[in-house]
């Protein structure tokens, strides 16, 4: 029986759909947060500080996702062994 029958992909497939998946998961997520950092930024420098705060909050959970998703990335990368 080949892998077209059980219908399964290999490993390696899997896990680089799933590295690739992650990686343009936290490219989008980058974006959004350099839009975060430019609108507070331009928020702030027309004298509204009520935005800082929680644009900072919104901004440090963006970054525990990108971090959550580098972690897996690393850890999908060591299990295929690419």
């Amino acid at each position: 029986m080949n892998m077209r029958d059980t219908g399964e992909l290999p490993v390696r497939t899997r896990g680089l759909t799933a590295i690739a998946g992650a990686l343009a998961l936290i490219a989008v997520l980058l974006m959004v947060q350099i839009w975060l950092l430019s609108a507070t930024l331009e928020s702030f420098l027309r004298g509204n500080l009520r935005a800082s705060l929680p644009a900072a909050i919104v901004s440090g959970v963006i970054l525990l996702i990108c971090v959550g998703l580098y972690l897996f990335v690393a850890r999908v990368d060591a299990e295929v062994g690419s």
